[in-house]
Order: C-alpha cells, then structure tokens, then sequence
C-alpha cells in the first residue's frame, strides 16, 4: 500500500510516504459515514475540471455569474454523495444549474476533450503516488493544454515548498515544455493540514500547499494581479456565504516565494 489511513478509539490516524517519519492525526467526535467506495483501493480521486468530489472548489467557482458552464469530473460518486449528504455547506455548488458532473476517470476525460473546449481547468488532485501519479506527468499536462483555448489558464496542486522541491522540479520543467503562456507558481495554507512534529513550522504536512498556474499560448496572462478586485460582497451571496480568506491582497502574495524556492522556480522559468 502506499498509505495507510485507520480509525482507533478516538482517532483518525493517516500515514503516507510523502511525510516519512510522521502521521497525521485528527480526533473524532462522531463519525458520520463508514462505508468502501469501489474506488477506495485506488487511493486518489482523478479529479479533472473545476474541482474535488466534495464539491469545495467547485463552491468558490460558481460564486461567480460570469461564469456560463463548469464541468466537474470526479472519479468516485461516493465522495460527491456523502458530501452532498453530510457537509452540504461545501456542495452547495452542486445546486447550481451551470453544473454538469462527471463520474469517471479525469485523464481520460482530458483526453477525449475536444480541443480548444476551456477557459481554464483546475486539478484538485491528491499527492503524486500511486495512481495519481499520471496527473503530474507530461502527458496530462499535454492533455490539459489541448483542452484549453488560446490563453486559457490551468491552476494544479503543486505540493509543499518544504518538502517536495524536487516535485516541484519537475512539475515546472514540464509545464515550461507545454505551456507557452506563462508558467507561475503560488502558495497558501490550509490549516487542517498537520503541523510537523518536532519544529513545527507551517509546511504542507503543516499547512502549506502550493499551485502551478500556466497559460497556453495566446491573450497575455498576468496571474499575479487579478483583471478585477476580489471584493468580498461581491462575490458572496446567501447560499455560499462570504469569503473568509480569499482577497486580492492574498493572491497577489501567493507568489511571493522564499529565496531557495524562487532560485530553483526562476532557473526554470527563465
């Protein structure tokens, strides 16, 4: 196996190679769901346009009218399904009558796509072991840039600058190849992501994650500062509620990267 993730009295523990030496646990006041997905041996979720099976990207997407269509492609009905049921907060963007989902394999989707179909894609996929390996290899990202149109943009998950530089390597060296826009990278945090156990710094495995953001050839695209303000009631409304986080100030830092990681990111990109 290549992770392993189990609940004991209490807990829910998961171990995974891509934080060696550590585990990371989360206690459990009630469990709201047990069940085996047909899928759950696969460890990863394929998930091609817009966003995850729990319906959390696709949530931030849909707050926006200008937005005319948004595919979602998920791999597991069961994610999409026990979401829908137990954190409809989260799915709430499967409501919206923009929305057609998808129950399949992502990079076959990709592959049938016809080209030029996207304004922009979004992969919200889990880390690159196992089966999801695919989604961080050339050949997808070749797949995602057929799909788009002429300076469409594609934003992926691109893990931890603390933990997976030479990941990230790699990532930036094949969406250089491919895409002839521009190729970004960014971070944020995620504080449900644990905290390492003996500096505890902030890192993935500590709340860091990071994203490749590119643009295929075409109209230019300045990822770093949005064509509008992100205005926060703006883009709330009563079913989504407002933007807790998010902000124009916040995307434009996102690309602020530490020395070490801008030296290897820039010897890519230049």
């Amino acid at each position: 196996m290549n992770g392993i993730s189990a609940v004991i009295p209490g807990w829910f523990s998961e171990l995974s190679p891509m934080w060696p030496g550590e585990a990371h646990s989360l206690k459990v006041e009630k469990i709201l769901f047990q069940g085996k997905s047909d899928y759950q041996n696969v460890l990863v979720f394929q998930v091609l346009v817009i966003g995850g099976g729990d319906g959390g990207v696709l949530r931030e997407v849909s707050r926006y009218s200008s937005v005319e269509q948004i595919d979602i492609c998920e791999i597991d009905k069961m994610v999409v399904d026990v979401s829908k049921q137990f954190f409809p907060h989260l799915a709430v963007g499967y409501e919206d009558p923009r929305v057609t989902l998808h129950i399949g394999d992502g990079v076959a989707f990709l592959k049938d796509a016809p080209e030029g179909t996207y304004d922009a894609v979004i992969v919200d996929s889990s880390d690159p072991i196992g089966p999801a390996q695919e989604l961080f290899e050339k050949p997808f990202f070749q797949s995602v840039a057929k799909a788009l149109r002429p300076g469409g943009v594609v934003c992926t998950q691109a893990e931890s600058i603390w933990l997976h530089m030479h990941i990230i390597e790699g990532i930036v060296s094949a969406c250089c190849q491919i895409f002839k826009g521009s190729v970004n990278y960014a971070w944020t945090t995620v504080p449900t992501y644990p905290r390492h156990g003996v500096l505890l710094l902030i890192y993935e495995c500590s709340g860091a994650i990071g994203f490749m953001l590119c643009s295929t050839e075409g109209p230019a695209v300045d990822f770093q500062h949005p064509v509008y303000q992100i205005d926060e009631d703006e883009a709330s409304n009563k079913s989504k509620g407002p933007l807790k986080f998010y902000n124009s100030q916040i995307h434009s830092a996102a690309f602020c990267l530490p020395s070490f990681a801008k030296r290897v990111i820039d010897s890519k990109t230049s």
